[in-house]
């Protein structure tokens, strides 16, 4: 969307050029919050998980209004993919190994 936004912007077809700017802005600041959960997802860190399953959320309300309106493949798939990942973060192999602190090189469950 934000390669979208800034097409029009560039090309002139916006009639609020402040708003589209914020929401190119937006979708950039997004894409770089979800850009790091994955880096942080990669490596282990159990912060990065609240971001990714937010944003699992948020497409699933999108893809259940979707299809409320019109039953496309296209919302299907979001929805689809939007629950795997969803379940995939909280499965406890997953909960495990991003709650890991530093010095816990053998992968056991942290210490209470």
């Amino acid at each position: 969307m934000g390669v979208a936004f800034t097409v029009d912007l560039v090309r002139g077809v916006t009639q609020v050029p402040a708003a589209t700017v914020f929401l190119v802005l937006f979708c950039a600041g997004v894409t770089a919050l979800l850009a790091a959960a994955a880096r942080g997802l990669w490596q282990g860190r159990r912060w990065a998980r609240s971001p990714v399953m937010t944003w699992q959320i948020l497409l699933v309300v999108l893809a259940v209004g979707w299809l409320g309106v019109e039953a496309s493949v296209w919302a299907a798939a979001v929805l689809a993919v939007a629950l795997t990942v969803g379940v995939l973060l909280v499965l406890p192999p997953v909960v495990a190994a991003t709650t890991q602190t530093a010095g816990e090189a053998g992968g056991s469950a942290p210490q209470r």
